[in-house]
Formats: structure tokens, C-alpha cells, sequence
């Protein structure tokens, strides 16, 4: 038996026992938002469903910053081991490439393991706004250039993704008035200091209900459960309009298959459960689960076409 031929039985045989034996000590789920979001949720329904089968604890660490680079660059310069995963937001992958240079590359450096959820996002308007409709706010946009504001978390976030893509299918210009988080942009939103906003639902129905907030549309390909009266905004009038921004699991790139595949199967089991999908869905979450290969293909795909949105807004690498 050659040298290399034994090399490749001892990696083999090392690889089966890693994963057989996985976990042997605590997990990490970093996640590069602050806590209280769909991320932060998901993250701690995944920690509490992975404890009560595994002996190790699996602990949520929020490292923010960078636009999600700081956590990102984290897990990729992690060991790849399978102890060290990051839930992240799409914007990483698809966004954040085109805009600014990454201490890693996303697409290199991280391995994906499995689509976690969509996230459902609304078109709302301030009731100032005379736009019972997503036509009539397009009808309102045209005639006043430059009038109407729409906020967003900041260049590349999935707020500002959406009020580009809009402005870019009806041929409108809104003022965009970026902040550090939708928490204050709704803040601001709620007595009408920015007009327009396509944020995630969660943090929306409540205002919507009590009608602090005006919704015209979804901003998925398909409707909200929740909202089932409410169009989506492609069947509004606006043909090819589609934000359905996704979470999902990654650990560092040459992570053995096997434990990615262990990752993987606990992960399903979980958000598959019936109640796990009872608590999350009314919350505007679309639970999602797959292979790996799955969200490579997702992710090789929202990069190519959100990077074509950017270039057409004429936002600029720095």
C-alpha cells in the first residue's frame, strides 16, 4: 500500500469518526445582527431544539458590524471543524460583494449548509401619502420627483434593494434616507418623517393593524398567508418585481461533508417541526429547508442579479 493510498484511508476513516462522534464540545452560532431579529430568532429556536438532543450546549454569539462582515469574517476564518456556524442574511452574499471589498470572499471561504427561511417583506406608506395602491403610489412618485422619501437600513440592505428595484421597473425617483437599522427607520417612518418603506413584516403588522401604516403590496412572488387580501406588487402592476430575502446557515469553507450533512439533517428536523412552524410563519418567516447544494445555487443566483441591479443604480464598489 502506497504512502498517499494510506493518507487517504486515515483521512477518510478520521473524517467518518468526526462526524459519527460530532458534536464532542459547544457549537457556535454567530450571527452579524443584533438580537431581536428574524436572525437572532431563528438562531435561538435552533439553539434550544439542538440542546435538547445533544449533550453540548450551542450558544448564539451576535457579533455585529461591517454590514454582516465582522460575524462573517469570523466563521470564515474559523477552524473547519463544524463548532463555528454563521446564520446569515442574503445581503453577505449577494450584496456586499459589489459594493465593498471583504476582509474574506463569501463565495470561497464559506460553505453552505442549508436555507433556513424567506422573510417576508410589505410595502407600507405613511397614511400622508394619498396611495391606497401600488399604481397610485407609482401615479404619485411620477408626478413629484424627488419628493417622496424611502428609507433603509443603508446602502445594500434589503430596504434599499427594494425601493431601488421599485424605482428602477416605474421609471420614479424617491429621495433615499439611509439609517444604522429598521428600528429607527420606523421610528421615523411612524410620524411620517420618510414616507415609503419595504421592510420585513414582522415589525410591520403591528403598526398596520392599528393603522399607523398603510400596506399596498408584498414584496415576494407569492402572497403573504397572513395578508391574504393584499397583492403581491408584481400583481400590482409592477411585472418582475420580487424581494423575498432569505437566511441561511454556512460553516467554513473544507468542513468535512459528513458533519455538514449531520448540520444539515438537525437543522431540517427542526424547522420542519410542526411547532416551530407555528411560531415563526405568523411572523412573516417562510421556513425553508434543503440540501447544501440548494443554497449554493441560491446563492450563485442572487449574486449575479442583485449585482446587475446595483451596477444599473450605478452603485459603485468602493
Amino acid at each position: 500500500m502506497t504512502k498517499w493510498l494510506l493518507a487517504g484511508f486515515v483521512a477518510l476513516f478520521s473524517t467518518l469518526a468526526l462526524s459519527q462522534g460530532f458534536p464532542e464540545r459547544p457549537v457556535r452560532i454567530i450571527v452579524p445582527l443584533p438580537p431581536g431579529g428574524s436572525p437572532d430568532t431563528i438562531a435561538r429556536t435552533l439553539s434550544q431544539g439542538l440542546q435538547a438532543v445533544w449533550s453540548q450546549p450551542v450558544v448564539v454569539e451576535n457579533r455585529t458590524g461591517g454590514s454582516q462582515n465582522i460575524g462573517a469574517d469570523a466563521v470564515a476564518k474559523s477552524a473547519p471543524d463544524g463548532y463555528t456556524w454563521l446564520l446569515s442574511p442574503d445581503n453577505v452574499f449577494a450584496v456586499n460583494p459589489h459594493i465593498a471589498k471583504q476582509p474574506f470572499d463569501p463565495l470561497a471561504d464559506l460553505a453552505p449548509v442549508m436555507l433556513l427561511a424567506r422573510i417576508q417583506f410589505l410595502l407600507v406608506v405613511h397614511p400622508s401619502v394619498p396611495a391606497n395602491s401600488v399604481q397610485e403610489l407609482v401615479a404619485y412618485a411620477r408626478a413629484r420627483p424627488g419628493e417622496l422619501n424611502f428609507g433603509s437600513s443603508g446602502t445594500g440592505s434589503p430596504q434599499f434593494l427594494g425601493g431601488t428595484l421599485l424605482q428602477q421597473l416605474t421609471g420614479t425617483r424617491m429621495n433615499h434616507v439611509p439609517y444604522k437599522g429598521a428600528a429607527p427607520a420606523v421610528a421615523d417612518l411612524l410620524p411620517g418623517r420618510i414616507q415609503v418603506w419595504i421592510g420585513a413584516a414582522n415589525s410591520l403588522l403591528p403598526h398596520i393593524r392599528e393603522g399607523k401604516l398603510r400596506v399596498l403590496g408584498t414584496a415576494a412572488a407569492q402572497r403573504f398567508s397572513v395578508l391574504a387580501d393584499t397583492p403581491t406588487i408584481a400583481e400590482a402592476g409592477i411585472p418582475g418585481y420580487a424581494l423575498h430575502p432569505w437566511l441561511g446557515m454556512f460553516v467554513p469553507a473544507r468542513t468535512p461533508r459528513d458533519v455538514v450533512a449531520r448540520i444539515n439533517a438537525e437543522i431540517a428536523r427542526i424547522m420542519t417541526s410542526p411547532e416551530v412552524r407555528a411560531r415563526l410563519v405568523p411572523q412573516g418567516m417562510d421556513l425553508a429547508a434543503g440540501s447544501p447544494e440548494d443554497l449554493g445555487r441560491i446563492v450563485r443566483e442572487d449574486h449575479a442579479y442583485w449585482g446587475k441591479v446595483m451596477r444599473e443604480a450605478g452603485i459603485k464598489s468602493e
